[in-house]
């Protein structure tokens, strides 16, 4: 019998960046592949699929970004305008 490994609360997950069906450098993370995709979008990538390090999983997003006004309560090192974020998850593709 095979046991599952579960992941903890506070686990981070590796998610690489591809292009034209093949692995760019770019790798982000975070706990959801939502987190990851906003990083890539606050980056400037439009079109964004997500291979899942250690899953034969594909993440599909579709992203934009915004420039936007800090918030009120912005710390003094943060500039007045700031890029925000917006994506949309099209699905998930599984490998073989």
């Amino acid at each position: 019998m095979v046991k599952k490994r579960r992941r903890t609360t506070g686990s981070v997950r590796y998610f690489v960046l591809q292009s034209s069906g093949k692995d760019t450098s770019h790798v982000f993370t975070g706990r959801q592949p939502r987190q990851a995709a906003l990083k890539a979008a606050t980056r400037g990538f439009t079109s964004i699929t997500l291979r899942e390090r250690g899953r034969k999983k594909l993440h599909i997003f579709s992203g934009s970004r915004k420039k936007v006004g800090a918030p009120a309560n912005a710390p003094a090192w943060m500039p007045r305008s700031i890029w925000k974020a917006n994506v949309r998850k099209k699905g998930i593709k599984h490998l073989k």
